[in-house]
């Protein structure tokens, strides 16, 4: 598929990798091959007797563990040169000056140590970074390739899905690969559809069912009818996402890739300085000076805090991605930590978007069999979203056969045994009791729907509804407020519906009344009096509040619209993840700041052991890598899960 390769090229390094540079770079099994040829040779060496011939090996140790590294130190600092019209070297350029000083002053061993350690780290860094990654990039394997499709003569051909369009009729076999995002037409099956909203149970699918490109089928076949091009299915749309997860580090990783250029520098021009004051200001013999200076360019480079951010963002993404969170990138999950409101839409949202029965009375309990047989009757005969709620909520205990009409201003109608009997909106009935109509204005304060039933023009009884919670919204709700953070609820809805359900669920603020068009003027207001705001939404009309947020986020089962301008999304709906992705975004803030303090404090603290002479090369190269290695699994804790 073409654009499945398009996103594949994007994937591969294109961000800093950590210690071992801060450019870009993408390594084959060649210079691992090598490395391990190096390490050979400098153990080797230990076995040869001090003089020429060791010092040859260790020289070909060097450039044998560390060819890579040293092209990449000078070929990117001349290209990054080149391309912003400025000096830009990055760390390899200092570690392989600090080798080859070494070799200069006759100390082949630590200059053979210095990049055999160095490009060790560097290759562990890249299989931390590869294991922080696997999560999100696994996806990219799941992308479906090929379809069955059925030609006009019935035949079946199979054909590359960047073939299909948008009508095609496709027949999919137990245990297909669904090509591509349609709708059945014909068949019964069982669907995985974990690659999609992270649902582990498979779903049963028939005619007329949605079905998911990338998904997997079950026992049964189906054929379906293609409704999207291939760029544009859901699951293309997830593969877009992983690509900008990977491109778009937090502001911190950001700022440390550009901050490198400017210490290597420093560094470059620092040591010369370092090395010619050596005999003047600590009265160090000129060998002893160079030497001095040799570990100053090994400890000060800033391996380690190139490294604090990359692998930890990509790690505690790789940790939401598997939980159905994904990010388009580090920047957004950072924000998160400090976000100080959050804007919920209400219906599909906060709401499950499909109204519930909640309340049945009748006035005569004895008869109240008779009227619930009767209801159900007659609401089988109507297409009302509101009878899909009654007949899901109330159930016959005998079967009514009636003859419904469906009477403009009145609601349903029929006659029973000589009797009239009706189903309507409140405000269309006369002749109601006192206790009925006190029980219809305490259901409509609390924000439910009602209709009444009527016989023979009086009411007897009515049947409340409402689109009720979702089991996690109190308790996303609950935390957030716990947190500090405020709460706010943009609805379509009158007032006096949303503030029923802002007060089930403990919301602090409640915005009713809004039209689709003035979402976005809110979260602006919003962001005026609070700083930043996250705003959650599902519909085509949460989009451009989406946008306008400094944080947008989309629940999976939602709009193609709301999911495309989101800066993250909850795949399965579960707004739990939400408070889960908060405290993920808080730990990552800590344990970067953790790693760029512990980066810097080992730095300085080789630099001062250095000029009270008390650190040696070998000792420095230790150290100063090990602190590299340290910052590196630090930052992997965030593949772990912590609730």
């Amino acid at each position: 598929m073409k654009h499945t390769h398009d996103l594949t090229e994007k994937n591969k390094h294109e961000h800093s990798e950590a210690c071992a540079s801060g450019h870009s770079h993408s390594h084959g099994k060649m210079p691992v091959v090598m490395f391990f040829i190096g390490l050979a040779l400098y153990i080797g060496a230990f076995f040869v007797e001090k003089g020429l011939i060791q010092n040859l090996i260790y020289v070909g140790s060097m450039v044998s563990a560390g060819y890579h590294i040293m092209g990449e130190g000078f070929g990117s600092t001349i290209k990054d040169t080149i391309s912003k019209k400025k000096f830009s070297p990055n760390i390899h350029v200092l570690m392989s000056l600090a080798a080859v000083g070494a070799s200069l002053i006759g100390d082949f061993g630590e200059g053979a140590l210095l990049i055999v350690i160095f490009a060790a780290a560097h290759f562990l860094e890249d299989y931390a970074e590869g294991r922080s990654k696997r999560e999100i990039t696994n996806l990219m394997k799941l992308n479906p390739t090929e379809a069955r499709l059925i030609q006009a003569d019935g035949t079946t051909k199979i054909v590359s899905v960047d073939s299909l369009k948008v009508g095609d009729t496709l027949s999919v076999l137990n245990g297909d690969q669904v090509p591509t995002d349609g709708v059945i037409l014909s068949g019964y099956s069982s669907i995985d559809e974990s690659a999609i909203n992270g649902e582990s149970m498979p779903k049963e699918k028939t005619a007329g069912d949605i079905v998911f490109g990338s998904t997997i089928n079950g026992n049964g076949t189906f054929t379906m009818e293609v409704t999207k091009d291939s760029t544009d299915t859901v699951f293309a749309k997830i593969l877009r996402m992983v690509n900008s997860t990977q491109n778009n580090m937090s502001q911190t990783a950001t700022k440390i890739q550009k901050f490198e250029p400017t210490y290597v520098t420093s560094v470059l021009i620092i040591v010369p300085l370092f090395i010619l004051s050596g005999p003047y200001i600590f009265n160090w013999t000129w060998a002893e000076s160079f030497y001095r200076g040799m570990v100053f360019l090994t400890v000060a480079s800033p391996c380690a805090l190139a490294a604090s951010a990359v692998p930890a963002t990509l790690s505690a993404i790789s940790n939401l991605a598997k939980r159905g969170v994904l990010f388009k990138g580090g920047a957004y999950l950072s924000n998160l930590a400090d976000v100080k409101a959050v804007a919920f839409d209400k219906t599909g949202t906060l709401t499950a978007g499909k109204p519930v029965v909640t309340d049945v009375y009748f006035e005569n309990e004895s008869n109240k069999e008779f009227y619930t047989n009767l209801v159900v009757a007659m609401e089988k005969t109507s297409n009302h979203p509101l009878a899909d709620a009654i007949l899901s909520g109330m159930s016959a205990s005998e079967e009514m056969s009636l003859e419904v009409t469906n009477e403009i201003g009145k609601g349903l109608v029929t006659t029973y045994n000589g009797k009239s009997y009706r189903i309507g909106k409140p405000e269309s009935f006369d002749n109601v009791d006192s206790a009925i109509h006190s029980q219809n204005e305490t259901l409509s304060r609390d924000g439910k729907t009602v209709v009444y039933i009527s016989e023979d023009d009086k009411v007897v009884g009515l049947v409340a509804m409402m689109d009720v919670p979702n089991e996690s919204a109190k308790r996303v709700i609950e935390y957030l407020n716990a947190q500090g953070i405020h709460t706010i609820m943009i609805t379509g809805d009158s007032e006096i519906t949303g503030n029923a359900v802002g007060r089930q669920l403990g919301i602090e603020r409640v915005i009713g009344n809004v039209l689709p068009e003035n979402k976005s003027e809110i979260i602006e207001q919003l962001q005026k009096e609070y700083g930043i705001v996250a705003m959650i939404g599902d519909g085509v009309n949460d989009a451009p509040a989406l946008v306008k947020a400094d944080i947008g986020i989309a629940m999976g089962d939602g709009t193609d619209v709301a999911i495309d301008v989101a800066d993250s999304v909850l795949m399965n709906n579960d707004l739990d993840n939400l408070s889960y992705a908060h405290k993920v975004s808080k730990r990552l803030d800590r344990v970067v700041m953790q790693n760029i303090i512990f980066s810097m404090g080992v730095v300085v603290f080789l630099v001062i052991l250095n000029i009270m002479g008390q650190m040696s090369l070998p000792l420095g190269i230790v150290v100063h890598e090990g602190s590299t290695l340290v910052v590196i699994f630090n930052g992997l804790r965030m593949l772990l899960n912590r609730d």
